[in-house]
């Protein structure tokens, strides 16, 4: 398991100019924009990983909703996709 925690994000999507942009409140500079609302999303995730990696280098910490994860967890998550 290459992953040893999960947060678990809240994550504000609403349309701009070209598409969408997605953000998280709860993170400094964790935004990103897409053409849709799925790519914004796992685009900001990318951005929320790139911030979580600068965090660990220095023994910092995302915050409260950062879990441990066990090899016996379950865990679910809700996520938009775009339907016709």
């Amino acid at each position: 398991m290459p992953h040893k925690k999960i947060l678990y994000l809240t994550m504000v999507i609403e349309p701009n100019d070209d598409g969408y942009l997605a953000r998280c409140p709860n993170i400094q500079g964790a935004f990103a924009e897409g053409d849709t609302v799925e790519e914004s999303v796992f685009n900001c995730v990318d951005v929320v990983k790139l911030i979580a990696s600068y965090r660990s280098e220095r023994d910092e910490s995302l915050g409260r909703n950062e879990i441990e994860i066990m090899p016996e967890m379950r865990f679910s998550f809700a996520m938009p996709v775009g339907v016709n």
